[in-house]
């Protein structure tokens, strides 16, 4: 049987929506600068507001922006270059200190004519990727998108929605997102649509906010005022929001906050109209006839000498929250885990938010896209068998469903662990630990490590001390007790906070050279006998231990000559996050086998996008492929992820220069709705070219 043709066949529904109707026309490409500089979401509000009030000027053409530099046409416009200067409405925008001006100048150039046969072309696998195919791939995802981006908060290809949005802690809520974006599929371009969540603050009274963030009933219980420490960290959460004030409803203002001052609103003094000094609290009395609630709160900087009492601050809505707090994630995990039928749903229920249509942009460039989501062949590949120690009960292994368990089989390879330590940084009782720790050494030895100390030092440590120096006492006492080179430290976790976990890890790999295996006190509270197998498998890898490997007969092509698998991944700071860099990591195969993997690490600046030092990274695994099992690999699988469609080819060509010169029913399911464990997608929505060998799973 043919590998291609392997498995049973099935048809599943994705969220891939087919473009039935593609713009013939030519699209025309012009390039856009917006002075001063400003964000995307306001540069949107400036475009959209410059398009309704010169569509004299651009012969009532209806322009698409991408928010950034790129503006496409369905015909061209009356001039080849212009600029135009756009008003917006005072106090329609924040005013920061870096930008105080309301007026701004756009300049309009042609840049070139996308011949939309280039990419019908490409489609049917009868052209190359051409520059002309990027930008007009570029130009479908800025038409489906621009009607969007003027109604919600949008971020690159995701818009968001309030509805339905569910409070988190303190003042952030989870709002739910959407993502769209065009791709390039077997003869048909496609409209990828998903669901998504981010954080963003609550709306409503700032005061409000402040008395959430401070963990507080209600704002009443704000009426002592703030501590030093209590204005430091609400300072530090609301710096840069945006907030309208409330106290003059006919022309309400909109700010950013720099700061809270350091004295109430009833001490906080500035230079009258007369020269004369007043205190807020004073000028707000006989300004306004408003007599503050709260004149022993600090009062927000807006600008230099201008202050606002908190009382009078609303927060503007639809404001992403970027911050890192301990409990966000598990949060924002839950809030965005839902079982497929909720989640395709949820997809149908964008549809009627898109509404293409009745979306004039799609009309205006002759685009038409389905509302049904496309079925696609698919096979469910046979379930690999998993080999272990021969010594075992169960030696192999079928997975059921995807998963199977340790019980009556035995690592491969059990590693052997005689220095090592135990670091508690929760309240678990003395006992506890201990009983764990038994428990833990008993599942090893009977999956095959070997543990020469049966009773490591066990060290307690603050969770909010210092980090490095608990580790360091830990690897001491490690070293100490088994007279020989710590090999590990297990660390118990308290069940909340992944500050320590980062930091832990930080120190244990860059600063001692020490393998680290955490675990949080819940489990060690009553251990259940697959958890402390899968933690055993883990510390088995660590050490240098083999757990299983899949039998040859499934990976032939690696059995037949020497091979090793790669896979890379860069990832990049959050948006907006200057100081922290990029990290670019490679790892690949140890062996013949696949079951052992290496890994290669390189720090980058800034958000690029290609590994810079690949030839060197890939230069270390195959040396390690070479020492491991005696032959040099004759051919090697490269896995990349994280690379976005506009990135793609120049990826490919940097990275693969790089490799080169190194030395050398309708949808079967499982009972969560989900598809089967080895259901692979290789056909219908995958890349046009059978060359780039893109699939699914």
């Amino acid at each position: 049987m043919e590998k291609e043709s392997l498995g049973e066949p099935v048809k599943i529904r994705t969220n891939y929506f087919e473009v039935t109707k593609m713009p013939k026309m030519k699209i025309i490409h012009y390039v856009i600068m917006i002075k001063p500089e400003v964000p995307p979401r306001l540069n949107r509000k400036i475009f959209n507001h410059f398009s309704e009030k010169n569509q004299e000027a651009l012969g009532g053409v209806r322009p698409v922006f991408d928010g950034k530099t790129n503006m496409f046409t369905h015909k061209p416009l009356p001039f080849e270059s212009n600029s135009f200067d756009v008003k917006l409405e005072k106090g329609s925008e924040p005013i920061s200190r870096i930008r105080s001006s309301e007026t701004f100048k756009i300049t309009i150039r042609k840049a070139r004519d996308i011949d939309m046969e280039d990419l019908s072309q490409f489609l049917h696998a009868k052209g190359k990727m051409t520059n002309n195919c990027q930008i007009a791939i570029t130009a479908m995802d800025t038409i489906i998108s621009y009607e969007i981006s003027a109604k919600y908060p949008t971020v690159c290809k995701s818009f968001y929605t309030s509805q339905g949005a569910r409070s988190l802690f303190g003042d952030i809520e989870a709002w739910q997102g959407y993502y769209q974006s065009a791709r390039p599929t077997m003869g048909k371009m496609m409209i990828n649509i998903d669901v998504i969540a981010t954080a963003f603050y609550e709306s409503g009274p700032l005061i409000q906010m402040i008395a959430k963030i401070l963990g507080l009933r209600s704002p009443k219980d704000l009426r002592e005022g703030l501590s030093d420490k209590d204005r430091q960290n609400v300072e530090k959460r609301i710096k840069n929001l945006k907030i309208s004030d409330n106290h003059r409803v006919e022309n309400r203002r909109k700010f950013k906050i720099m700061k809270l001052t350091q004295t109430p609103a009833s001490y906080t003094m500035f230079d009258g109209v007369d020269g004369s000094k007043t205190d807020v609290k004073t000028y707000f009395q006989n300004k306004y006839n408003i007599r503050l609630l709260y004149p022993f709160l600090p009062c927000v900087v807006v600008s230099k000498n201008k202050y606002l009492p908190i009382e009078v601050c609303d927060v503007i809505p639809g404001q992403r929250y970027m911050g890192k707090d301990t409990n966000l994630a598990n949060e924002m995990t839950n809030f965005a885990r839902q079982n497929p039928n909720i989640r395709a749903d949820k997809i149908k229920a964008c549809l009627n938010i898109l509404n293409y249509k009745e979306n004039e942009y799609l009309k205006q460039f002759g685009m038409e896209i389905s509302n049904d989501m496309t079925v696609v062949n698919a096979r469910i590949l046979p379930t690999p068998t998993i080999q272990y120690h021969q010594s075992s009960r169960e030696n192999r292994v079928q997975p059921n469903g995807g998963s199977w368990n340790l019980r009556n089989k035995k690592v491969i390879n059990g590693a052997t662990l005689g220095s090592w330590s135990v670091l508690v940084f929760s309240n678990s009782s003395d006992q506890a630990i201990e009983f764990f720790v038994r428990e833990l050494i008993v599942t090893c030895q009977d999956t095959g490590m070997n543990i020469f100390e049966r009773k490591p030092p066990i060290c307690r440590e603050n969770p909010i001390g210092n980090t490095e120096e608990s580790l360091k006492k830990a690897w001491l006492r490690a070293g100490n007790s088994a007279k020989a080179k710590p090999q590990l430290i297990l660390c118990i976790l308290p069940n909340t906070g992944s500050h320590l976990y980062a930091e832990i890890k930080r120190v244990s790999d860059t600063v001692i050279g020490v393998a680290t295996q955490c675990v949080q006190s819940t489990h060690t509270i009553k251990p259940k006998k697959q958890y402390c197998a899968n933690v055993c498998l883990k510390m088995n890898v660590k050490l240098g231990g083999e757990n299983s490997f899949l039998i040859p007969e499934h990976i032939q092509f690696l059995a037949d000559e020497p091979t090793i698998l790669m896979g890379a991944d860069v990832t990049y700071p959050l948006p907006g996050d200057i100081k922290c860099l990029s990290y670019a990591a490679l790892c690949g195969s140890m062996d013949a086998k696949a079951s052992r993997y290496a890994a290669s690490i390189r720090v980058q600046s800034g958000r690029t996008g290609i590994i810079k030092d690949l030839a060197n990274m890939v230069k270390e695994l195959l040396k390690i492929f070479y020492q491991t099992c005696g032959r040099k690999p004759k051919k090697i699988l490269f896995y990349r992820n994280g690379v976005s469609k506009s990135q793609f080819i120049k990826v490919l060509e940097c990275e693969l220069t790089a490799i080169k010169e190194t030395p050398h029913p309708i949808q079967g399911a499982d009972r969560t709705g989900n598809c089967f464990p080895g259901t692979v997608v290789d056909m219908n929505i995958t890349h046009p070219h059978p060359l780039e060998f893109d699939f699914c799973k």
